[in-house]
């Protein structure tokens, strides 16, 4: 899709959450390229700041280094980028993980971490946020989970946390659809983005990529991160509307599943 195809956005408002590396970092990028002003949220502040000094206007964007799983932080992160930007039309929640918990029976503490960490920092947010939206009658929530949301195909930990952000997606979204603030989620297959799970494990154990390729993609490739971005962007958009409390899965026929 044409970088110029979604130009509304230059001098939007966004929050990008999960932006120091991964997924986070290519829409930080792309929202750039489009002239929309920016905070971006991450754990990695070197990382931040080198991304900000890449962008050609760096002035319209504002770093917070944080652990959003801890709701002081949230409520710095908000502060910040309110007195920053004034307020905020597009929300997209990329922070999430599994943080390695394999364990099938994860104990009270890691289930509460995944579900700060993959939920309740998007939810904090949203909660302090989507007012100021549904005042102006228009915003934009996007809420990155996963195919696991659909089926188990990863950890019970990761798929229990996933699933319930599709819960929360599809509730809020219903919930807000008449408000003018639009409320969606994006669960994406396997992907390619830098720093993310899959580039380290094609570093460390290029054979169990190569052999999950092969047992789970009918293109026999993992997608680039890249691939994604046109549907993030059409989700921040105004034709989005009809979108409201949907969670659209881009996995290019990984999953299994007929029911989103």
């Amino acid at each position: 899709m044409p970088s110029n195809a979604y130009k509304q956005f230059k001098d939007k408002k966004v929050l990008i959450t999960g932006a120091s590396g991964g997924l986070g970092h290519v829409c930080a990028m792309e929202f750039a390229n489009q002239g929309a002003h920016l905070v971006l949220a991450g754990r990695d502040k070197d990382k931040l700041t080198t991304l900000k000094r890449s962008f050609p206007r760096p002035e319209k964007v504002m770093t917070f280094a944080g652990d959003l799983t801890q709701a002081k932080n949230i409520h710095q992160l908000v502060k910040e980028g309110n007195e920053f930007l004034g307020q905020f039309d597009i929300l997209v929640h990329v922070l999430g993980g599994g943080y390695g918990f394999r364990d099938p029976l994860l104990s009270w503490e890691q289930l509460e971490t995944l579900h700060r960490l993959n939920i309740g920092a998007a939810a904090e947010i949203n909660r302090m946020v989507l007012p100021d939206m549904i005042q102006n009658k228009c915003g934009y929530s996007v809420h990155i989970g996963s195919i696991s949301s659909m089926e188990a195909t990863a950890s019970v930990g990761y798929n229990t946390v996933k699933a319930s952000l599709a819960a929360y997606v599809r509730s809020l979204g219903r919930e807000l659809a008449s408000t003018g603030v639009v409320v969606t989620g994006v669960l994406p297959g396997a992907f390619y983005a830098p720093g993310n799970s899959w580039e380290r494990l094609v570093k460390q154990k290029p054979a169990v990529v190569k052999k999950f390729i092969e047992d789970n993609l009918p293109r026999k490739e993992i997608a680039d991160a890249q691939e994604i971005i046109p549907l993030i962007m059409f989700l921040c958009s105004e034709k989005a509307s009809m979108m409201a409390g949907s969670c659209v899965p881009i996995d290019a026929g990984e999953g299994k599943t007929y029911l989103p």
